[in-house]
C-alpha cells in the first residue's frame, strides 16, 4: 500500500502542533513503515506545508526547508516519483522561491523549458525570462 500525505499531516509533523495530533500522525507513519508500506508527499502538499509553516506558524523559511529535506531523506516519507521537490528545497542559490523552483524542476524533468515573466525564476538554468532584453 502507498499512502499520500495531505498538507495538514506534513504541517503537524513540521510544527509539532498541536502535540496530540502530531503524535497521532507520527505513530501512523511509523506503523506504515513497520508494515513496509510507502508514504509519499506530492510537490503540491510540500509547497503548501512550507507556506503554512512559514506564514501561519511564523517559522523560519530556511529551518522549514531543512526540516522538509530531512523528512524526505529520512526513509519514512519520500517525494512523489519524478518530483523535483527535494532538489528544489535543497537549492537555495538565486532569488527564485520554493514554489517557482519546484515548478521549474518539474518542467526540466519533463524535458521542457520554463517560460516565465518572473525575473527571479527566469534566472534558473534552463528557464526563459520572456521580458529579457
Amino acid at each position: 500500500m502507498t499512502l499520500g500525505l495531505d498538507t495538514s499531516v506534513i504541517v503537524r509533523l513540521l510544527t509539532g502542533q498541536p502535540p496530540e495530533i502530531c503524535a497521532i500522525s507520527r505513530e501512523r507513519l511509523l506503523r506504515e513503515l513497520q508494515l513496509g508500506h510507502r508514504v509519499v508527499a506530492t510537490d503540491l502538499a510540500l509547497i503548501e506545508a512550507f507556506y503554512a509553516a512559514t506564514h501561519h506558524y511564523h517559522l523560519d523559511p530556511d529551518a522549514v526547508r531543512a526540516s522538509l529535506v530531512q523528512m524526505l531523506g529520512s526513509g519514512l516519507v519520500s517525494a512523489e516519483p519524478g518530483s523535483g521537490a527535494l532538489a528544489a528545497m535543497a537549492d537555495t542559490k538565486g532569488r527564485a522561491g520554493l514554489a517557482d523552483r519546484v515548478i521549474h524542476n518539474r518542467h526540466r524533468e519533463l524535458g521542457a523549458v520554463t517560460l516565465t515573466l518572473d525575473q527571479a525564476q527566469g534566472e534558473l538554468p534552463g528557464a526563459e525570462y520572456l521580458l529579457r532584453k
